[in-house]
C-alpha cells in the first residue's frame, strides 16, 4: 500500500494548483466566462492521460519489483512543473503535457528493451563517436535560439541534441571507465605529485574536455560545457579514487577559460555579468537583476501562489523557473524541491551500490549524478552563484527535449534497481 500512497503527493500538488488557479480566473464563484472555460476544456483530457500513464507505469515498476520511490519523487517535480507552467505560460502547458506523455511512453519503452540496452555498454568507442557526432549537428545545422547555437529546428519541432548527448556521454563514461579502469589506477608517469597513465589512455577523456570548451566558445552553450566537463571529472573520480585528474581537469578547464575570455567577446560579456550585474541591470544583465529581485521578494515564504511579479523575468518558464518558485513559493518551497533531487540521488546512489556490474555500478551513479548536476548547474545560475546558464531545471521547466531525455535517464536508473530490495 504504501508504494501506492507515494504518489499522492504529485496528484495532490497538480489538483491544489490548478484549483487555485482556476478560482483565480474566476474570483468568487462569478459567471464562468468563455475563457475561463475554455481552459479545462484544452489541458483536462491531457491531464488525464498524463495521470494513466503514471498510475500505469507505478504499477509495472510494483510488478517487476524495482524502486518505487524514484519514480513519484520524479512525478512531484513534473507536477510542480506543470502547475508553474501553468501559472506563467498557460498557452504552452497543453504542449508540456503532451511532451509529458511522450517522455512517459519513451520511458515504458526503456523498461521494456532494458535487456537490449544495456549491451551498449560493450561498445564504449562507438558510444563516444556517436555523442561527438550528435554534439556536432547544431555546429553544420544548429539555429541559434536564446543566444545559443545548440538547437535543430524540424518544421514545427526544435531539439537540443545536448540533451541527448548526455545520455550517450554517461554510457561512454560507464563503459570506458570501467573497461580502463586498472590501467588509469596504475601511474605511468610522474608530473610533479600527480600520477598518471599513458597519454593513450587518457585522450578520451581531454577529448570531452576539450570538447565541452569547443561547446562553449563555439555554440555559447555554458550548461551543457558545464555539465558534460562536471560529468566526466566526476564518472573519472568515481572509477578512480585518484585526485590527480581532479586536478588535471580544474588546470585544464581554467587555462582554456583564460584564453577564451581572452580571445572572444561574448565569453568577456558573459563572465562580467556575472561577477558584477549592477553594471547593465537594464541590458545584458536584466535576467540575472529580476531573477536576484524575486528571490528576494519572495523571503522565506513567498508572495503567494499567483500573487508574484515572476513575468518581469524574460523566459521564466524555462531557464529562470527557479526564480518564479522561489518568488510566489519562498525558500521553504525550493529547499522542498533541492531535497527531491538530493533524495533522488541517493536513491540512485543506493541502486549503484547493489548492482553486480562494475559498468551497471559507474552507469547509475552516473544518471543520478548527471540530474543532481544539471539541478545544480540551473540553481546556481539564477542565484548568480556560477555565470548564467542555458540549461533547464530537470522534469519542472518547459521542454521537450529536456523532459524525453531526463526521463530515458529514470528509465534507465529504475531498470537498474531491477530485483534490488529498496527499504
Amino acid at each position: 500500500m504504501k508504494n501506492w500512497g507515494l504518489m499522492a503527493a504529485p496528484l495532490g500538488i497538480v489538483l491544489f494548483g490548478m484549483s487555485v488557479l482556476y478560482l483565480k480566473m474566476n474570483p468568487g464563484g462569478s459567471k464562468l466566462t468563455a475563457e475561463v472555460l475554455q481552459g479545462p476544456l484544452n489541458y483536462v483530457p491531457w491531464l488525464a492521460a498524463v495521470i494513466i500513464l503514471a498510475l500505469f507505469i507505478q504499477a509495472v515498476i510494483i510488478k517487476r519489483r524495482e524502486d518505487t520511490f524514484l519514480f513519484p519523487i520524479v512525478l512531484t517535480l513534473c507536477s510542480v512543473g506543470i502547475v508553474e507552467i501553468a501559472r506563467l505560460k498557460p498557452a504552452l502547458l497543453v504542449r508540456q503535457l503532451q511532451w509529458l506523455c511522450v517522455a512517459m511512453v519513451v520511458m515504458i519503452l526503456v523498461l521494456r528493451f532494458w535487456g537490449r540496452i544495456r549491451r551498449m555498454l560493450g561498445y564504449p568507442y562507438l558510444l563516444g563517436l556517436a555523442c561527438i557526432f550528435l554534439l556536432g549537428l547544431p555546429l553544420l545545422f544548429g539555429t541559434e535560439i536564446g543566444g545559443s547555437k545548440n538547437w535543430l529546428v524540424l518544421g514545427p519541432i526544435s531539439i537540443q541534441p545536448s540533451e541527448f548527448g548526455k545520455i550517450l556521454i554517461v554510457f561512454f563514461l560507464a563503459a570506458y571507465l570501467s573497461d580502463h579502469r586498472r590501467v588509469l589506477t596504475l601511474p605511468a608517469h610522474r608530473i610533479f605529485w600527480l600520477q598518471l597513465p599513458p597519454l593513450r589512455f587518457i585522450a578520451p577523456l581531454i577529448c570531452i574536455w576539450g570538447m565541452a570548451v569547443l561547446m562553449f566558445v563555439v555554440e555559447k552553450d555554458l550548461g551543457s560545457a558545464l555539465l558534460f566537463f562536471g560529468m566526466a571529472v566526476l564518472m573519472t573520480y568515481m572509477a578512480t579514487g585518484s585526485k590527480s585528474y581532479v586536478f588535471l581537469a580544474m588546470a585544464f578547464i581554467g587555462v582554456a577559460a583564460a584564453a577564451s575570455y581572452a580571445a572572444f567577446g561574448h565569453v568577456r560579456v558573459r563572465f562580467d555579468i556575472w561577477l558584477n550585474p549592477w553594471q547593465d541591470p537594464n541590458g545584458m544583465a536584466y535576467q540575472v537583476v529580476q531573477s536576484l529581485f524575486a528571490f528576494g521578494t519572495g523571503g522565506i515564504w513567498g508572495t503567494g501562489f499567483g500573487y508574484g511579479h515572476p513575468g518581469f523575468i524574460p523566459e521564466v518558464h524555462t531557464d529562470f523557473i527557479f526564480a518564479a518558485i522561489a518568488e510566489e513559493m519562498g525558500l521553504i518551497a525550493t529547499m522542498m524541491l533541492m531535497s527531491c533531487y538530493v533524495f533522488f540521488f541517493w536513491r540512485g546512489i543506493k541502486t549503484a551500490l547493489s548492482c553486480r556490474k562494475e559498468k551497471e555500478v559507474l552507469l547509475a551513479a552516473g544518471c543520478c549524478s548527471l540530474m543532481l548536476l544539471q539541478a545544480f548547474i540551473i540553481v546556481a545560475g539564477v542565484t548568480k552563484f556560477l555565470p548564467l546558464t542555458g540549461i533547464t531545471l530537470p522534469f519542472i521547466s518547459y521542454g521537450g527535449s529536456s523532459m524525453v531525455s531526463s526521463f530515458v535517464l529514470l528509465g534507465l536508473l529504475i531498470s537498474l534497481s531491477k530485483e534490488q530490495e529498496h527499504g
